[in-house]
């Protein structure tokens, strides 16, 4: 939801500020026909003296403007001046560190002068370079302005002449860089707002792929949910019928083992000789059995028995 309010506020201030640069861009265009129509007429009013004139005040731009770099560079000098002291008097803290019989041997303080040291000779270079330039744009500057007080001389008359024309020119140049400024700064606005945009809509496509991996990782388990109970279920029918008995087979296989321990029962003799049901032997064979035990003291087994 923030992401969605983050995307239509960028969209709105896209289409607010490109209708601010539509109309800041139609009025320069505007101002800008104005300009050539005006200074179309107002020279075709004056004639010559304008052409004859243009030297000097395009002389008077060059010499502003080599002021303006002559401002500039005195601005540099002083900078570079100012941190060239500041180096020094590092330096000179350094040194009488250094020079300090407790500190003679500390190699902070010697790191600390060696540092200082190199910001000198670097400020130095700076200050050097920036008092060459700075000499060089004053003799521009310099030989601007007496340019400018040559042709004001030599072309006084037509300067006076043509000066409405280059005046409504200048009015006019000051109003266009208003207007362009104006234009640049809008267009650094919608490009912000654009980038803004381009951010949450794609914060928005990766939360809804993430909302579809796990709509579908949701409908895989749900899909595999089924076959899951049915081996539970198989595994719980399983148990039961485990619970419930053996199977018949399991069962045939107990009776042949008790029939086989059965079995085994009546091959031993001692357990013949506890049986007490008389029936099931020959009197015969009793009293021989007696018999041979008294008279041998030994015991023999014989398969006379009948079942």
């Amino acid at each position: 939801q923030e992401e969605l309010e983050h995307l239509n506020q960028a969209n709105e201030e896209i289409n607010r500020v490109e209708l601010q640069l539509d109309d800041a861009r139609s009025a320069y265009r505007r101002v800008l026909s104005e300009s050539a129509r005006r200074l179309n007429a107002q020279g075709s009013r004056l004639g010559a003296c304008i052409d004859k004139a243009r030297p000097y005040y395009e002389a008077r731009r060059l010499a502003k403007e080599a002021q303006q770099e002559t401002q500039k560079a005195a601005l540099r000098y002083e900078r570079a001046v100012s941190m060239h002291n500041a180096a020094r008097e590092m330096v000179f803290v350094a040194e009488q560190g250094v020079m300090a019989d407790k500190n003679r041997l500390d190699p902070t303080w010697q790191e600390m002068l060696n540092h200082a040291t190199c910001k000198v000779n670097e400020a130095e270079e700076e200050r050097l370079r920036s008092e060459r330039e700075h000499q060089r744009v004053t003799r521009l500057c310099q030989q601007a302005e007496a340019k400018v007080q040559a042709l004001q001389k030599s072309l006084k008359r037509v300067i006076v002449k043509s000066k409405p024309y280059f005046e409504l020119k200048a009015q006019f140049n000051q109003i266009l860089e208003e207007h362009k400024a104006k234009v640049t700064a809008l267009e650094r606005c919608v490009s912000q707002a654009k980038t803004r945009y381009s951010v949450a809509l794609r914060n928005l496509e990766q939360i809804s792929e993430q909302i579809h991996a796990r709509r579908l990782q949701r409908l895989i388990l749900r899909r595999a949910s089924p076959v899951g109970a049915e081996a539970g279920g198989q595994e719980a029918g399983g148990a039961g019928r485990g619970a419930e008995g053996p199977p018949a087979d399991a069962l045939s296989v107990l009776s042949l083992q008790t029939i086989a321990s059965d079995l085994q029962k009546f091959d031993s003799v001692e357990h013949l000789l506890g049986l007490s049901d008389a029936a099931s032997l020959n009197s015969d064979e009793m009293e021989e059995r007696d018999r041979r035990r008294g008279g041998s003291g030994r015991f023999k087994h014989h398969r006379s028995i009948s079942l």
